[in-house]
């Protein structure tokens, strides 16, 4: 196999939140160093990196002198300039590539891929003034999701629209810049999928995971899902045609609509870990993290498939509101694991941690969950 990169050598990783901070763990757990690059000082990441390198994502002569000091890079977030990416590049390999990042930064650039694929997206236009959202209007409907085509996550960037009016209000209030419009889709759930590819073009899927959404935010993933394991076939196929449309070689996720008829659509990709992975760490034989480590160093990839069911909780920081949480409480749990990502303040809506529980079936491992986190905020 070509291009291996052993253990001993080091990897060097963009952004410095959790996600950087969980492949860091599993990247020293398999004997690799660790530098990290972002605009932070004492960040999630840098607390488990071997080095950690601050600067501005366009200065590119401190993003030349990271590259240098690494095999290859990898990174945690998508909201990195392009150019930044194209200087690594000259340096050592990105893994997935500066083309993967340019396409999926833009969501009308990653639904026109997928879409010319032949994979099942949703129904979408491309807007870029009013003329093109009164048609869009006309041809989708007026129950519809308008987006910013860059720099959106987490609900961020976007508007629900059901008329004409408020599209127009919202297209405003937006900034008037280029977006999507999106056709509302009456699904009945949302289901993830996580995958990894290296170099040889193997792939290894997870999934798929059923997720639950507060307030535009993940709040609940569980896999297996008994009611979507007829599911998975198509799902991993979809996954598997997604990757190799984009040439992606890294981590993954796929995030699908399920319509009543079962259907399968995709609704967005991210090109590294996702939230809703995040219980392949404790139910899988390899996480999603190792996988990343395996994938972008070109190893062979590991199995994904939870051994048990397990249900992933968000531990934001509105837990915080009446002081630090009582994480004894939760512990009491036979089957739950606690995770926190090292980030020194809560704020509501932010992603502090998360808690793991794994049980004889699905519905358990939800129940546990869920009870294991309404207990933080319980003295006793």
């Amino acid at each position: 196999m070509s291009s291996i990169i052993l253990p001993g050598r080091t990897l060097g990783v963009l952004g410095s939140g959790q996600l950087g901070r969980m492949f860091a763990i599993a990247a020293r757990e398999m004997g690799y160093r660790v530098h990290t690059y972002s605009t932070e000082v004492d960040s999630p990441t840098g607390h488990i990196a071997d080095r950690e390198f601050t600067g501005a994502y366009d200065d590119l002569d401190r993003i030349r002198e990271f590259a240098q000091t690494v095999d290859v890079v990898t990174f945690e977030f998508e909201n990195i300039s392009s150019r930044a990416v194209c200087a690594i590049e000259q340096l050592v390999p990105v893994r997935p590539a500066g083309a993967v990042l340019h396409t999926t930064q833009n969501r009308i650039r990653e639904k026109q891929t997928l879409q010319q694929a032949g994979l099942p997206v949703t129904p979408f236009r491309s807007v870029n003034s009013i003329g093109d959202l009164t048609l869009a209007v006309e041809e989708l409907g007026s129950s519809a999701v308008l987006k910013t085509a860059r720099w959106g996550y987490d609900g961020k960037g976007q508007r629900s629209i059901e008329s004409l009016d408020q599209a127009i209000f919202y297209w405003d209030e937006l900034g008037n810049v280029e977006s999507i419009y999106e056709k509302k889709i009456p699904f009945v759930s949302e289901a993830s999928v996580i995958a990894a590819r290296n170099l040889q073009g193997e792939i290894v899927c997870c999934g798929p995971i059923r997720n639950e959404h507060r307030n535009h935010i993940l709040d609940l993933s569980v896999c297996p899902e008994p009611h979507m394991q007829s599911l998975e076939n198509r799902a991993f196929e979809i996954t598997r045609g997604a990757l190799e449309a984009l040439d992606a070689v890294g981590v993954m996720c796929v995030e699908l609509f399920v319509t009543k008829e079962d259907e399968l659509l995709i609704n967005e990709v991210a090109p590294r870990p996702h939230n809703s992975g995040h219980l392949t760490i404790d139910a899988s034989p390899c996480s999603q993290f190792e996988q990343q480590v395996r994938a972008i160093c070109n190893l062979p990839l590991g199995e994904m498939t939870p051994f048990q069911p397990a249900a992933m909780v968000n531990l934001l920081g509105d837990l915080w509101q009446n002081g630090t949480p009582h994480w004894e409480n939760a512990l009491k749990f036979p089957g739950v694991r606690l995770h926190l990502y090292g980030k020194q303040e809560p704020r509501p809506g932010r992603k502090m941690g998360h808690l793991t529980a794994i049980a004889q079936t699905s519905k358990q491992a939800v129940e546990m969950a869920l009870k294991a986190r309404n207990s933080l905020t319980r003295s006793h």
